[in-house]
Order: C-alpha cells, then structure tokens, then sequence
C-alpha cells in the first residue's frame, strides 16, 4: 500500500504550485447551446454562456434561451460543462426578460457552484471574464459537435469602470473583453466570486474603445430570491492567500516570541527569587551562628566564675557549697563546648532547596496541558482577520472534543504536531478539505483546496487507502492515518483557495 501512495503523491506532483481561483470558477462556468427543431431537422442554432448557482442549475441570460421561453416544444436547450466528457439538457425553469436573466436546471451531471459577491467594488478594481466567445469559436470550431464538447472557458481580464442603468436595470461597466457568446458569462472578482453577469457590449466603431455591461449582483441575487433558489453570498474583501498565510505566519511568530518573552521573564523571576533565597538563607545561618557562639561564650563565662567560686567557697570551708559550685561550673562551661559546636554549617543544598520550594510558581501557558485530553463541546466561530473566504458560508461550527482525537464521537483525527488533522476528499464535491484543531488554543482551521475534476478523482483514489474510519484509541492505527493522510496532502497544490480559522470556546 505504501507504493501505491508514493505512486499517487508523484503522479500529484506534477499539479500546479497553487489553486488558482479563477481556474477554480471556471470550472462551474457553462457553455449554453439552444437548438431549434422543425419537423426532426435543426432549423435555429443559438449559444451563449452561463455558470452554476447550485449543482444542477446554472445562471444564463434571457435573451441567450429566447426561442426556448417562446417555443419549448421545438427548441431544446443543452448545457455544456468545462469538464467531462458530455453534455445534458437542460430545462427552463425562470426566465425574468426585464432584468435579462434566467434559470436553466439539469440532471445526470453535478456542477461547483460559483458564490456571489456582496461586498462594494472599487473603481478601477480588476476583473475577470469567463465565457464562450462567439468570435473565438468561429476561429477555432471545425464541426457543430465543437460547439457541444466540454471546453474550458475564455478568460478576459479589464477593469471595472462604474455603475451604469441599462433598460432600468442595475449594471456594471467594465473593460474586460467579451464578445457575442459571453452573454450570460460571470464577470468576477480577483478571488472569482460573481460580482455580474455579463449581458451586452458597446460597439467600437471609428476606433471607439470598447465596454462591456454586465448585470449587476443586487439584480442577480433579487432574480434567484423570487426563482426560490438559494446560492451561496461572500461579503469578505478578496485578499490574496499568500498575504493571508504570511500574516498567519506572523501572528504565530508573534504569539511565540510572546510566550518566550514570558518564560524568559518567568525564569528570571524565578532566579532572581532563587538568589534572594540563598542570600536570606545565609544571613539567616549567620545570625544563628553568632547567637550560638554568644551562648556558648555566656555559658563558659558564667561556668568558669562558678568555678572559682566553688574555690573560693572551698578555702573558706564550706566544701559542700564548693562541690555543687564546681560541678554547676563545670557542666555550664561542657555545655558551652557543645553549643560551640553544635553552632549549625551553612549548607548550600539546603539552601537551594529552600530556594526552589519558596519561587514562585510559573503560570501555565496557553500551549500547556494534554493535548490527547478530551475537551468537551465547544462554538467555533469564523475569525475574519485570519480567515480567507472565497465561496464559503461562515456559519459558527460545533464540535464536541473527545480524548486522542475523536470529534463527535464518530470521527478520528490524526496527531499533526501540537494539533489534530483530519483530510475530507467528498465524492458530491470538487473540493478537498484539511480540517485542522490545536487544542492548546482551541483554534480550528478548515483549509479548502478547489480542484478539477481529474484531480478529484485522484484524490478519491487515494482517500480508498484510508481505513481509519471511526474514532480509535490503537496508536498504531492512527499513526497509519497519519501517513495516509500524508500522501493526500502532499498531493495537494502547494496554496489552498480558502483559510477559515475559528476560535472555540466551550459551548453553553
């Protein structure tokens, strides 16, 4: 199994050094073929371009399926991919001609959808064209059945030039180039969010530069709102993953030196209490020291004038007195040579461990504690300072935190340094998620790679080897998942299309 995983991490190897988010768009972005029929004979050919707004439905405009909403007994609508290997037909299910926009729907096949952006547009901002250029395919098509094979869509590149009404509809006005065929296009954001949907062109006569009109994303969300169709909507500025992960970078960086500033600090503290200690310590042996030799002094002064007293009582006669004087002298002058030397020795070791039982106790750390210990249930909510969201809803997420990496009782993590990981590589999805969660800062981290459909299926291949499906306590099972997981994520473009990183905290 081990070759198989090398095998597929180098046959990844050759993917791109990172996801491109306007290739990742691109792939949602759809060819639009109408055919008109008259008695079994193709009598009208029609085509334009559209983009999914869910897995089986995608955006086009009016004007591109006319003949449809007028004859839908004789004109047949197909929907070509940018991937695959066949097209579908498709089925009109809105058509709104003021606004020029409709909704087409689809089977057999599933689509990524695109997400709209909500946020402003700056003057001058640039954008990006995606769709089918009617000019384009005249140069290069062969045969009608080019028209009907999957392809990947034209990108233009302009910029946007200001907000304009068009027939008493809301739209943008840009420079990106399009032509007849990229009706119906998106007309997105550097991180290829949908900001409008491309409609007409100005003409370019006399040398007169050219500018494109696309319907404007408040009149494309009001037309999915009364189609009843929900589509997911970004408000987040586009910044580029690589600032996102550098300032990451610098966040961690920053929070170490912290924590390292701190346990320097704590470990001068302690020292500095250590060295104060030692020094009590000595000058309190010192002083007990003086107070024994000043005993002893004492003593032997008082024993030897009982001494000659006892003399001086013994040549006076009185030999009693003399004795109990001389014995009272002796054992007090004895007892002073014994507190002389019992005066106590300073005792560095002592000392020290003195020292250390009256430091002060360090503060635990945010990076202490066991990271294999169970936490409990916790809301994590999106961080939007760390977090870099393309297409992606920022609902708060719940997760309930066992011990050794088992989340919701039913899914195990891998040990991935002071953190936990888990790959998802979804089978109704073209994405591939690296679910991260550092228990030490309770910070959970979704890092969302977009990828073609080849790739997917790739990356399926090696999800198979997986076999680590529910939660575990056998060590040696989680390191093979750890290793397994490897493989995918070395498979993996080098920068990933979406960071989303929350911050947890235990739930009521």
């Amino acid at each position: 199994m081990t070759r198989i995983l090398l095998l597929l991490a180098l046959l990844f190897g050759a993917m791109p050094a990172r996801a491109d988010d306007i290739s990742a768009a691109a792939r949602g972005v759809v060819r639009v073929v109408t055919v008109a029929m008259a008695d079994d004979e193709v009598v009208g050919f029609g085509h334009g371009s559209g983009f999914a707004v869910a897995p089986n439905r995608v955006v086009t405009n009016a004007h591109v399926v006319e003949l449809a909403a007028q004859y839908p007994d004789n004109v047949v609508i197909g929907i070509v991919p940018s991937e695959g290997e066949r097209s579908v037909q498709g089925r009109l299910i809105a058509v709104d001609p003021a606004r020029d926009l409709a909704l087409i729907e689809f089977g057999e096949v599933r689509l990524p959808p695109l997400a709209i952006y909500s946020g402003p547009v700056e003057d001058g901002e640039a954008l990006v064209s995606l769709g089918y250029p009617g000019n384009v395919d005249l140069a290069t098509a062969r045969s009608a059945a080019d028209f009907i094979r999957p392809l990947s869509p034209v990108r233009s590149q302009g910029n946007y030039s200001g907000a304009r009404s068009l027939g008493g509809t809301q739209v943008l006005l840009h420079t990106a180039g399009i032509a007849r065929g990229n009706s119906g296009g998106p007309l997105l954001d550097r991180c290829g969010r949908v900001i409008g949907v491309n409609s007409a062109i100005t003409r370019a006569d006399d040398g007169d530069a050219g500018f494109g009109f696309a319907i404007a994303d408040a009149e494309l969300m009001a037309f999915l709102r009364e189609a009843g169709q929900s589509v997911a909507s970004v408000g987040a500025p586009c910044t580029s993953i690589e600032s996102q992960l550098a300032s990451e970078r610098d966040a961690d960086a920053r929070t170490a030196a912290a924590e390292a500033a701190a346990a320097r600090e704590t470990a001068e503290k302690n020292a500095a209490a250590r060295a104060q200690a030692i020094e009590d310590a000595r000058e309190a042996n010192e002083r007990t020291r003086e107070n024994f030799l000043g005993i002893a002094a004492l003593l032997l002064v008082v024993g030897a004038l009982a001494v000659g007293g006892g003399g001086m009582l013994y040549q006076r006669g009185k030999q009693r007195e003399a004795i109990w004087a001389g014995a009272g002298g002796a054992a007090l002058m004895l007892a002073a040579v014994l507190v002389f030397l019992l005066r106590p020795a300073f005792d560095p070791e002592r000392a020290e461990a003195s020292a250390r039982a009256t430091a002060p106790t360090p503060t635990p750390s945010a990076t202490s504690g066991d990271p294999t210990a169970a936490i409990g249930a916790l809301a994590c909510t999106i961080d939007p300072a760390r977090s870099r969201v393309t297409v992606s809803a920022t609902d708060d997420v719940a997760l309930d935190w066992g011990a050794d990496g088992c989340v919701n009782g039913r899914t195990q993590y891998a040990e991935a340094g002071r953190r936990w990981a888990r790959i998802l590589v979804p089978d109704g999805e073209q994405t591939v998620s690296l679910l991260e969660f550092d228990p030490a800062s309770r910070t959970y981290t979704n890092t969302r790679y977009l990828l073609s459909a080849q790739r997917m299926t790739e990356a399926r291949a090696l999800r198979k080897e997986v076999q680590l499906k529910q939660c575990s306590t056998d060590q040696a099972a989680r390191a093979s998942l750890a290793s397994q997981q490897s493989a995918i994520r070395a498979a993996l473009p080098q920068l990933p299309n979406e960071r989303l990183v929350y911050r947890c905290r235990a739930a009521r």
